[in-house]
């Protein structure tokens, strides 16, 4: 492969990227899709227009404004990465490590209708709170009067 043919396919691989970036770009900004397509249509004319652009020098200097224009207009939270989705739950996503995971003193403020609801979970709970205190008195000693006033 000869070097304008490697220059014409990186110039052409890089025209293809900023066009499905700037695609990508426009689905984040119009929820609608009736919109996003009128604005793709438009987009797409834009690149349509230098085409068949022959000058090296007019045409790097399009693209280049070209992703200047992309990153100047970029969403501030993207639906999808530029290549990929982002997931929900993927570093990145909407919901990322928001799961909350309540301690499990808050089981202890349940109703009694609403603990009756698990009679065996509860039970168990029970037992297991029970042999907690043994191991924490067995490991660290009876705890004295004035400690237990420190209760949640």
């Amino acid at each position: 492969m000869s070097a304008p043919t490697a220059t014409a396919l990186a110039h052409t691989r890089r025209v293809c990227s900023l066009y499905k970036k700037s695609l990508r770009n426009l689905e984040s900004w119009y929820d609608r899709r009736h919109i996003f397509r009128y604005q793709a249509t438009l987009m797409r004319a834009r690149f349509d227009q230098h085409r068949n652009e022959k000058d090296p020098a007019k045409v790097a200097q399009l693209l280049t404004d070209g992703e200047r224009e992309l990153f100047e207009k970029q969403h501030y939270q993207p639906k999808k990465c530029m290549d990929e989705w982002i997931l929900p739950m993927s570093p990145g996503g909407v919901a990322f490590e928001r799961e909350v995971i309540p301690p499990d003193w808050v089981l202890d403020y349940w109703h009694p209708l609403e603990k009756a609801q698990f009679p065996d979970y509860f039970a168990r709970r029970e037992k297991r709170k029970e042999e907690y205190v043994v191991w924490w008195e067995k490991q660290y000693g009876k705890s004295s009067a004035n400690d237990s006033s420190s209760h949640h």
